[in-house]
């Protein structure tokens, strides 16, 4: 048998061949499809470009290298959907749950069902948590998870004054699951963009690796926008496996995939004339490259004698864990991961599918804990929820729908835990943060939640307006912690309350 003519093949070819090969493979593809990293990559060329219709993204330059030799990584447990979170953390004082009991009417946990939880600074207020989270209640006992509570994205310090006479600046399509997930993603809640604040982030600290190939910021959810940087893109894997997915039978031993991989290497090693098809080409061999690093790191890391759980959260903990394992073959010392854990939107059946979801959650975030204890990496990792909104209090009669504030969790060692952060509302029935149906005007900024954990990762203050452009409305950076969950006060130069807001008017709901 006559061997394969390589070179005949054509570039066409190659570009169709090198798709389909690549559609199974989660890692290749996602990276493949990412227009920045292409973009990067043609601009690197020198080429120019044909046509006059050349998108240009912003660089953002790294600020150098940090120093020392310590490791820091951020995970962010994405709940798609609008997580029901004030069914999550409930008031369980008799007062408080009454008003509770009232406005959620049919959606109502008893107080006797709740787990009591006893906050460091309480002011008096009892609460507890859902039933569900025995994990959770356990993690926030022994100071190593606290709640940020009644957190959304706002342009401005937003009161109900300022709504109601049409005043006040409010997020882009608010109570839309798209706006609201991409301002949760981007810490953009006034126009539309692509770039997550993640990304911004990431486009600033990847100096501090010393191997970049593979990305500082890695998804167990596909393609999003949080991690999605005008440099930095996030690299897709999956729970199972060793996580990256390759090109199949690329390395493989046997004569036939060794013939393939030998004309795989051949097409991308060539230069070609043509910008797009160079690009695509080299945007394949790194891929291929990130592929075989990762999977080759992870597969080495000794198996973890945490025990997780089955479920899709547990499983895609126990591979952020093995990934922050591999961490020094890889080359990294700051990294974001993103798990997405979707199906919170419960417009009916909330009281049913808080009971058996919220158990994943529990259960992966304590074994997850668990798992960072026995690597010793349990005061380097800062693992922190976010979902697209809350939901409203009162009852659609099956279910709860689209609001605005809701409540978070943040794990780690490094979290000042065993508190509840920022204020908790009334739940009164048309309270001072009442727009209508219980949706409650957040008392905390997406921007101040994000910038506490933009800062510990290494973000110099100076910096934190490139990350989170709309943080100064907020929080004066430089000036201490912006909420205190990582330690130092709470500094926010809004601390006396919010101010109405006085510019554009109240956007329509979506």
């Amino acid at each position: 048998m006559s061997k394969p003519n390589i070179k005949s093949t054509s570039r066409r070819k190659f570009l169709g061949q090198a798709n389909c090969a690549a559609i199974g493979a989660t890692s290749l593809f996602s990276t493949l499809l990412n227009m920045r990293s292409a973009g990067a990559l043609a601009n690197q060329t020198g080429f120019s470009s044909p046509g006059p219709a050349r998108i240009v993204t912003p660089r953002i330059e790294p600020k150098g290298v940090l120093p020392g030799n310590d490791y820091k990584a951020l995970v962010c447990l994405f709940l798609a959907g609008g997580n029901d979170s004030f069914n999550m953390l409930v008031p369980r004082g008799p007062e408080e749950h009454a008003e509770y009991a009232t406005v959620r009417g049919d959606l109502a946990l008893p107080a006797a069902s709740l787990l009591p939880i006893t906050p460091t600074n309480s002011d008096g207020r009892q609460y507890g948590l859902h039933p569900a989270m025995p994990e959770v209640k356990q993690l926030f006992d022994t100071g190593d998870l606290a709640f940020v509570a009644n957190v959304g994205s706002l342009v401005e310090p937003t009161t109900k004054a300022g709504i109601l006479s049409g005043n006040a600046r409010l997020p882009l399509g608010l109570y839309s699951h798209s706006d609201q997930i991409m301002h949760w993603q981007t810490g953009m809640p006034d126009q539309r963009t692509a770039i997550g604040w993640g990304g911004r982030t990431a486009d600033l600290l990847r100096a501090s690796n010393t191997d970049d190939t593979v990305s500082m910021n890695i998804s167990l959810g596909g393609s999003n926008v949080f991690q999605s940087g005008s440099q930095v893109v996030p690299y897709a894997i999956q729970p199972s496996g060793n996580g990256s997915v390759g090109i199949t039978g690329y390395g493989a031993g046997d004569p036939f995939n060794q013939l393939r991989t030998t004309a795989i290497n051949s097409l991308l090693d060539q230069q070609y004339q043509n910008l797009f098809i160079d690009t695509f080409a080299r945007s394949t061999r790194r891929a291929i490259d990130a592929h075989q690093l990762f999977s080759t790191a992870v597969a080495a890391v000794p198996p973890l004698t945490t025990v997780f759980s089955s479920n899709y959260v547990s499983q895609s903990f126990q591979m952020v864990a093995r990934a922050i394992a591999a961490r020094q073959t890889l080359g990294v010392r700051r990294q974001t991961f993103f798990i997405l854990f979707g199906g919170w939107d419960h417009h009916d059946e909330v009281l049913n599918a808080q009971t058996n979801m919220l158990p994943w959650v529990s259960k992966g975030l304590s074994e997850f804990h668990g798992a960072l204890t026995e690597l010793g990496m349990l005061n380097d990792v800062v693992t922190f929820t976010a979902s697209d909104f809350g939901r409203t209090l009162t009852s659609n009669g099956q279910g709860s729908d689209h609001a605005w504030g809701g409540n978070h969790m943040i794990m780690g060692g490094p979290v000042v835990g065993g508190d509840i952060y920022g204020a908790f509302p009334q739940l009164y029935v048309d309270n001072d943060l009442d727009t209508g149906r219980g949706r409650l005007i957040p008392t905390t900024s997406c921007d101040e939640y994000f910038a506490e954990l933009a800062l510990w990762l290494g973000v110099a203050p100076s910096e934190l307006t490139t990350v989170l452009p709309n943080i100064g409305r907020f929080y004066s950076p430089g000036s201490g912690a912006p909420i205190g969950f990582l330690g130092g006060g709470s500094p926010s130069i809004f601390a006396d309350g919010f101010e109405s807001g006085t510019l554009g008017a109240w956007s329509s709901v979506v």
